[in-house]
């Protein structure tokens, strides 16, 4: 059969909802990747929401670009034939992955490292996907994490269908956020919380909410505390169930605040700063759970929430410090920069980064005459140059980190970790001009040629 100048060759899948076949283009032209045609099972007597779904995923998909999502083509109309042509990503999704759980704890952690980049680079579009699970999650040759399935999404700057046509919680069961069991279907948090209940599973092999088919079932997450996963796998790090758990919060606010900073944290343990989350063995027992119950039960839905205009108020700034090649004064300008852009940024994580110069070639000494580490030494003093700005602003520890990376290349290695953690914004200091240091060229000049987000280069 052909549909639009695209011959059907096999059919790869068939779902509850929708068909996908394995298509080629009639005039022979060759294809920049495999394609894959999304068609919905419509023969009547279907659940309406299963038409309108495919309807808001045919207007999501052409708004997207990048590797986290399917390249997308052409669609059909439901007046002849509706269909999505999209790019067919080859690897498999995680939910054979959940049948493996409990997983080694280092994988968990890079499992959801890269799917909250994933959901950050989607955010940063005005998306949220609204049914984060295991079968919507792909994974590309190179480790990269493709999300599919828009049909529940929501566009900050599209008609909101299944809002304005349908009054029930739309999500799968055991992911649903408790925002969207009230209806609120605008806040990307609401796809960390999703990816909490992944971790979870991934951790102990059970779900932390079950598996609900009714509303009333749903609520339940509403007042009902996860049992801590170090009570289910006691040799469970603190730090990852510190992460689970506030990812499982109720309130979005008590939640992490962008897919970013999730990722962040997932790729630098050391830095979480632990709360009473970290040490829980229990539940919080029956008058707890009564207690979130009579809050629960009075509680109405926070119709006016930031949606994807909540990733640009939580950003990651970095800066540069150059503990041996600044000057005080520089140093002090840097740092008045920093707090400028802080309090303007109160949601803000600021990531104090170091560079620590090693050889490209042969052995580096790494402690002083006294038998000290380098690496320690660094560390203390990109501290001691932010104690200032931490006392001043009074930022907790989950607002501030420390690195100290080695690297032969300054700039490079500055890039690299922008790059790596989602930065928003890059602050670091430059020394005077020279005519050595323009024939060279800069650290600075490079990083500001280079990086993806925002750079500001400070001078005296």
């Amino acid at each position: 059969m052909v549909i639009d100048g695209y011959v059907l060759k096999s059919k790869l899948h068939q779902g509850g909802m929708a068909t996908l076949w394995d298509v080629a283009r009639t005039d022979c032209s060759a294809p920049e990747v495999p394609l894959i045609m999304k068609i919905p099972r419509i023969k009547g007597g279907e659940d309406p929401a299963t038409i309108v779904g495919f309807e808001v995923e045919q207007m999501v998909m052409p708004m997207l670009k990048g590797p986290h999502v399917p390249r997308y083509l052409a669609k059909g109309d439901f007046t002849r034939q509706p269909y999505i042509v999209m790019e067919h990503i080859a690897g498999e999704s995680l939910r054979p992955t959940l049948e493996k759980a409990p997983l080694p704890f280092e994988q968990v952690a890079q499992i959801g490292h890269r799917v909250a980049f994933a959901l950050h680079a989607l955010h940063k579009q005005h998306v949220v996907h609204l049914d984060i699970k295991p079968s919507n999650i792909l994974t590309r040759p190179d480790g990269t994490v493709v999300l599919v399935d828009f049909g529940l999404s929501r566009h900050d700057h599209l008609p909101d269908l299944l809002e304005e046509e349908f009054s029930l919680p739309m999500g799968t069961g055991p992911y649903i956020s408790p925002e969207q069991v009230q209806f609120v279907r605008n806040d990307p948090r609401s796809d960390l919380f999703a990816l909490g209940v992944m971790l979870y599973h991934f951790t102990t092999g059970e779900r932390p909410f079950g598996q609900p088919t009714s509303v009333s079932g749903l609520r339940k997450r509403l007042y009902t505390e996860p049992v801590p996963p170090r009570a289910l796998r006691p040799d469970t790090p603190p730090w990852l169930q510190e992460v689970i758990l506030r990812c499982l919060e109720v309130d979005p606010a008590r939640r992490y605040q962008s897919a970013a900073l999730l990722a962040s944290d997932l790729q630098h343990p050391e830095q979480i700063a632990l709360t009473a989350r970290a040490a829980k063995l229990d539940t919080s027992g029956r008058i707890g759970t009564f207690k979130r119950w009579f809050k629960a039960l009075g509680s109405e839905p926070k119709q006016d929430a930031p949606g994807t205009a909540q990733v640009e108020r939580s950003p990651i700034i970095m800066v540069a410090i150059g503990t041996k090649t600044n000057t005080p004064e520089l140093d002090q300008k840097v740092l008045s920069t920093v707090r400028r852009i802080m309090e303007i940024e109160p949601g803000a994580r600021l990531a104090c980064v170091s560079i620590m110069r090693t050889n490209r070639i042969g052995m580096d000494t790494l402690t002083d005459e006294q038998g000290n580490s380098l690496h320690v030494q660094q560390l203390i003093a990109i501290k001691h140059w932010a104690r200032p700005l931490q006392q001043a602003l009074d930022m907790d520890e989950h607002r501030l980190t420390f690195h100290v990376l080695e690297a032969p290349d300054t700039a490079t290695a500055i890039i690299d970790f922008a790059t790596r953690n989602q930065v928003d914004h890059i602050v670091m200091g430059a020394r005077g001009n020279s005519a050595m240091r323009r024939y060279l060229g800069s650290v600075s000049a490079q990083v500001v040629a280079e990086a993806s987000c925002s750079v500001t280069v400070v001078r005296v």
